[in-house]
């Protein structure tokens, strides 16, 4: 029997934000958050002018995104990080919001691009980074940013911060705006609601707090890291996204590699030279953003570099920089026009342009905007920096309850999941969302030969299944007997406005198909939720450590069974000496399971990953060696 991970389920229909009559008590103060990737800011409203604004415990707002792992294990974030960054680039994280909700695939095409290390295994489990000797998931390396962007708020207004609203970008999948909330979980925050970037940077202009308001607008927002375009159409205060398209590596730190390229070429160094000396591109990198943002308001800066111990001087014009990143800008222009063809509508029919991201500073980003929306006048009157954070603000004063003039969606009281392996809870509708509401996701066996599948529907915010509450639960039957990882199940989810769920099962590969409606025979009291919630709240570190305890033991058993399935297949391909290696690994592993040291079960686990690689691909080779034996193949 395979117990399922999420897919969705919230429920009960049409209760408000808040826990008790709809909306959030006017007491609690409730941040907004730009997780952003090269900076991140809070802000919240003024309560004197109703404005929103930044906060920050000096005078600098923007936090930059960047964490240091000391040698005496103390971790620091923001400005005290980023000195790091030449002086101990193998310790200092930055561009974490690239990592979220993503595997090695995902990322291995750009991994030798970052300064630490990656870890790269043969699963499709979220990335890991190896720091003194632990491993951090980009859930756990966000929270650091969370909690330092909390401390300032707090430090600021002088009072204790529990709730935020936090904003993704608009193409962000499902895996990535669930490790949003969690990283805001482990950082002791109740994330109320995650929201589009496009769609706070919208009300940051005050674009659709009017309600007799009918609009289409682009937002345009041009990151450190990440560019993304969203098409929207806003009617009686509600957002509609037309349509999203970007690049998640095209950004202002794509700028900076470019100039540094240009340098290298002019000198006479191969790029990838400098990308070896971890430091020293830093330290190029560092220097090619400050030259970036003088280009924004001059027309050459003087430049004085040191490489390989040869300084050299020299004048970067605007008219170099413009011609090194037009192949970047011309990019985002081309997701403008795929999204304006998947959206279906012309140019024409864009009312405004938003501009969102310090890069959408540079001179040249402005000018190709403009040109190809065919707008005179852009929305680029605000800080490009803080419009989302200012957005987010408002939106957090809205779930406050404190503006009145915009209506708020019916919403699902508490997160509906299901049950994964290891009796974890895997959210796949989170609290606040809107109703009605469909979702989908195809998993697969862990057995060999399963032929029955059980789904776990359950309600809460706790972690473990253990601590929410059971919906119902059916089986998919009669699966074809096949190899563990081979079927292909598809689960669909739709609940309506009733708050009733239906599910339905389909392995893909033999269309064996199972429906369930599932109506809940008793609902929840106001007190049950307020209950419910504060339960999560109280628990969220314990919570978290528990789940990512037992995701990498599942990790590790899986790795065990499929360690044991080569040996029993082909011990006599190995040699005597990597038998007995493998089984001492695999003992080793099995200790650090028993023991429930996670450190060591992750460490364990790099090691057998690392050491029976090779074991894998001997095999393959063989493989397709005794497959083309005696083949004969046509000419070309």
């Amino acid at each position: 029997m395979f117990n399922f991970a999420p897919c969705i389920i919230s429920i009960l229909a049409k209760i408000s934000i808040n826990i008790k009559d709809g909306s959030i008590k006017k007491a609690d103060t409730i941040i907004g958050i730009d997780l952003g990737t090269t900076n991140s800011l809070v802000a919240v409203i003024n309560t004197t002018n109703q404005q929103p604004i930044c906060l920050s415990e000096n005078a600098e707002n923007i936090v930059p995104s960047i964490i240091y792992f000391a040698p005496d294990g103390t971790i620091r974030v923001g400005a005290a990080a980023k000195a790091h960054l030449i002086m101990d680039p193998q310790h200092t994280i930055y561009s974490v919001k690239r990592l979220l909700g993503r595997s090695y695939t995902d990322i291995q095409s750009h991994a030798n691009s970052y300064g630490y290390k990656i870890i790269e295994d043969e699963t499709k489990a979220m990335v890991r980074v190896e720091m003194n000797g632990k491993f951090y998931n980009p859930i756990e390396l966000s929270s650091y940013i969370l909690k330092a962007l909390k401390a300032n708020a707090e430090k600021a207004l002088n009072t204790s911060i529990k709730k935020a609203v936090i904003t993704v970008p608009a193409y962000f999948n499902d895996s990535q705006r669930q490790a949003t909330r969690d990283a805001g979980k482990l950082a002791g925050l109740d994330v109320l609601r995650i929201v589009n970037e496009p769609t706070a940077a919208s009300l940051a202009y005050g674009i659709g707090l009017n309600k007799e308001e009918e609009k289409c607008i682009a937002v345009y927002d041009l990151g450190g890291g990440t560019f993304d375009i969203t098409l929207l159409r806003i009617q009686q205060g509600v957002f509609e996204v037309l349509s999203t398209n970007g690049d998640t590596y095209t950004g202002g730190d794509d700028f900076d590699r470019v100039i540094v390229e240009q340098w290298c070429q002019s000198i006479g160094v191969l790029i990838g030279t400098i990308e070896k000396n971890k430091s020293l591109y830093q330290q190029l990198r560092l220097e090619a953003e400050r030259v970036k943002k003088e280009l924004s308001s001059k027309n050459f800066v003087d430049c004085e570099l040191e490489i390989e111990g040869r300084k050299h001087y020299f004048k970067y014009t605007i008219k170099q920089f413009n011609l090194a990143i037009q192949a970047i800008i011309d990019k985002t222009i081309d997701c403008c026009k795929r999204a304006l063809q998947d959206a279906g509508i012309s140019l024409k029919e864009i009312d405004e342009v938003v501009m969102v991201g310090g890069s959408t500073r540079v001179p040249l980003v402005i000018e190709c905007v403009k040109a190809f929306f065919q707008k005179e006048n852009l929305h680029n009157e605000l800080d490009p920096d803080e419009v989302v954070a200012l957005g987010a603000a408002i939106e957090a004063d809205i779930l406050a309850g404190n503006r009145k003039d915009l209506l708020l969606l019916d919403v699902t009281p508490l997160s509906l999941g299901i049950e994964t392996i290891g009796g974890l809870m895997d959210t796949i509708i989170p609290r606040n969302s809107k109703v009605p509401q469909k979702a989908g996701r195809q998993y697969t066996t862990s057995v060999d030969g399963q032929t029955n599948l059980k789904i776990a529907v359950y309600q809460g915010e706790r972690e473990l299944v253990n601590d929410n509450r059971k919906l119902g639960e059916f089986i998919l039957n009669n699966i074809p007997a096949m190899p563990a990882g081979f079927p292909k199940i598809d689960i669909q989810f739709l609940l309506n406005a009733d708050g009733i769920l239906k599910v339905n099962a389909t392995e893909l590969r033999s269309n064996t198909m199972q429906e369930i409606a599932i109506k809940p025979q008793y609902g929840l009291t106001d007190q049950e939720v307020e209950s419910m919630l504060l339960a999560s709240f109280e628990h969220a570190e314990s919570d978290m450590a528990a789940r990512l305890l037992v995701e990498s033991k599942t990790e590790a058993e899986q790795l065990i069974y499929q360690c044991n399935k080569l040996l029993n297949a082909n011990a006599t391909f190995l040699t005597e000496s990597e038998v007995l290696e493998t089984e001492q690994l695999l003992s080793q592993l099995r200790k650090a399971i028993a023991e429930d040291n996670r450190d060591a079960i992750n460490m364990q686990t790099e090691r057998l990953n690392e050491y029976t690689r090779p074991f894998a691909e001997r095999l393959m080779d063989s493989a397709i060696g005794n497959a083309l034996t005696g083949k004969k193949l046509d000419a070309l």
